[in-house]
């Protein structure tokens, strides 16, 4: 019996005895004690009460291929190549990047939980175990990278579209690739690129969304953050998210390659948090003030200063409010 077989009896949320577990699974309750040590060191709290036997409390939500694949519309099923679901992993964008790209179509990499996962400029992604979702999506555009500009402004709206099918209101862009809810982040796009400027180019675009943030991780949390549970009251599944996602992502990033930023632009704009707000750019240790004004049509924030508007890129460029820290 494996540490995940364990999960699955445990993930229903009721106690189960060990001695139960011990006699379902064919070994002795020590195994059974072991086999909870191993969860709890992902990060999992249960629940041991004499007489009573091991519990997670509230259960939880665990990621099923075959929920995922009955959530995708035909057109994203033809293009899912590859999906991979595991229980903890360092980062899903660094599994994808070992594994290679699928030559024809979207591999797809989830995790439970991750060990060692990053957002933007190097930063550290929180990662607790069932409470987020962390996925990552391996493409392979033969156009080379400079087609691809503004691709993470227009995955972006492509979540906020996944959002929206699931009922979620409030939501706004942060240039270049933070998802807001309500004015406090809820999601962050990482996009990673390997090939020649003109040639094929591999993308690895990470997504991750705080779905169920548990309260010993949120003072870890540096600015305002929000997530899905905290504003959606009937229950939804994480495997359901996940097939959203891909149903706005897959045939999206199946035509960026001939139609470019341009087909996103207006749609980012008009979710676009900052717009006509007064903001501060750090631009690899420059600060610059000034009023935002919306991107370009290649993805570029523009920021009107005292000396006209300039156009700013992403890589160590970061933007706040001057009012605020966000």
């Amino acid at each position: 019996m494996s540490a995940n077989d364990l999960l699955m009896q445990l993930a229903d949320g009721a106690f189960h005895s060990g001695e139960v577990l011990a006699e379902q699974n064919g070994v002795s309750r020590t195994a059974i004690w072991k086999q909870v040590g191993s969860l709890e060191k992902l990060g999992l709290q249960i629940k041991r009460v004499r007489g009573q036997g091991y519990q997670i409390e509230g259960g939880l939500d665990l990621l099923s291929e075959p929920v995922i694949r009955a959530s995708l519309a035909a057109d994203a099923a033809a293009l899912l190549t590859q999906m991979d679901i595991h229980q903890c992993i360092d980062s899903t964008n660094a599994q994808l990047r070992r594994q290679g790209p699928a030559v024809v179509g979207a591999s797809v990499c989830l995790a439970e939980s991750q060990s060692a996962g990053r957002g933007r400029r190097g930063k550290s992604w929180l990662s607790p175990f069932a409470s987020s979702i962390y996925l990552s999506v391996g493409w392979r555009f033969q156009g080379g990278a400079e087609v691809l500009e503004g691709l993470s402004l227009a995955v972006g709206v492509m979540v906020c579209d996944a959002l929206k099918d699931l009922g979620v209101r409030q939501l706004s862009l942060k240039w270049p690739n933070d998802v807001y809810l309500d004015g406090r982040k809820l999601a962050g796009i990482l996009v990673e690129m390997n090939g020649d400027f003109s040639g094929p180019c591999d993308v690895i675009i990470g997504v991750g969304i705080n779905v169920q943030l548990p309260e010993s991780m949120t003072a870890q949390i540096e600015q305002p953050w929000s997530d899905l549970r905290s504003v959606i009251d009937e229950s939804f599944s994480r495997s359901v998210l996940v097939g959203k996602l891909l149903n706005r992502m897959l045939p999206a990033l199946a035509v960026y390659e001939q139609e470019g930023f341009a087909l996103w632009r207006g749609r980012w704009q008009s979710l676009d948090a900052f717009a006509g707000r007064s903001v501060i750019v750090d631009n690899s240790g420059q600060r610059i003030a000034g009023e935002a004004q919306g991107v370009d049509e290649r993805g570029a924030l523009l920021l009107r200063t005292g000396t006209g508007v300039q156009s700013l890129h992403g890589g160590e460029v970061s933007l706040r409010l001057q009012e605020t820290s966000l």
